[in-house]
């Protein structure tokens, strides 16, 4: 599920800190809005990405994070690649 690039940015993103702003993720992972849409979508029909929507004063805002299936299967993601490049540390 994580192995596509993006998903994979987004992912490694959220991986950092409990909790990004939607803007703040598409700009590090420099991807259009339509694009970090549909692959939040299908990290979260994964069960992989929770998102939240509020607001901050009047601007509404959506925020991302991980879940703990999520934050598992980037440890174990990692760990494969891990062991394919020969460093299983």
């Amino acid at each position: 599920m994580i192995h596509a690039p993006v998903r994979f940015s987004i992912v490694a993103t959220l991986a950092a800190a409990d909790k990004a702003e939607f803007a703040f993720v598409r700009d590090t992972v420099e991807v259009s809005d339509s694009v970090l849409s549909r692959q939040v979508a299908t990290l979260e029909k994964a069960g992989y990405v929770a998102v939240t929507k509020g607001y901050v004063g009047k601007r509404p805002r959506t925020w991302l994070a991980l879940t703990a299936d999520g934050r598992a299967a980037f440890a174990a993601h990692c760990q494969a690649l891990r062991a394919i490049a020969g460093d299983d540390a």
